[in-house]
């Protein structure tokens, strides 16, 4: 099973493909070269969708107590 952060990434991916596919099918390029278009920026927008969507860490509580509160204070 994929995580929901991998299936975006794949999934943008093989849209940008497509489309990368179709605009060079739309050029005028035989259908070998289109997929082969598409196939190669499928590739580089794999590593490239997932910097651009990192991981998010669990969220960690960063208050910092006010003047007063907590131990050794008063």
């Amino acid at each position: 099973m994929l995580t929901a952060r991998s299936a975006l990434v794949f999934l943008l991916a093989v849209l940008s493909g497509g489309v990368a596919a179709a605009l060079s099918l739309a050029a005028g390029e035989d259908v070998s070269r289109s997929a082969l278009a598409g196939l190669g920026a499928a590739a580089l927008a794999v590593p490239f969708f997932n910097r651009l969507i990192e991981h998010d860490p669990v969220r960690t509580c960063r208050h910092m107590p006010e003047r007063g509160e907590g131990e050794g204070h008063g």
